[in-house]
């Protein structure tokens, strides 16, 4: 699931999209620090040695995923349900 929110900087005339993501976060027991994926698109995957690397790696990640999808890719993807949500800008 995602919501896209829009914000106005007037200031610079830049309009922004914030777009939140559920995320899901596992432990890797056989290496150690965490996994990080989001099930809203498919294939996109992080990972950091904390909570708080794992959260910013796949920011990262669902930026360059959607960078690189086509629009009516993007709209097939969202609203898929998972655990976690995190804003990014795009």
């Amino acid at each position: 699931m995602s919501n896209t929110f829009t914000h106005t900087n007037l200031s610079k005339n830049l309009v922004i999209d914030i777009m939140r993501f559920k995320i899901i976060l596992e432990e890797d027991e056989e290496v150690g620090g965490f996994i990080a994926s989001c099930p809203g698109l498919p294939g996109c995957f992080s990972q950091g040695d904390t909570v708080e690397e794992a959260i910013e790696n796949i920011k990262e990640a669902i930026q360059a995923c959607l960078e690189s999808l086509a629009e009516d890719d993007l709209q097939e993807c969202i609203g898929k349900s998972s655990c976690r949500v995190v804003d990014v800008v795009a």
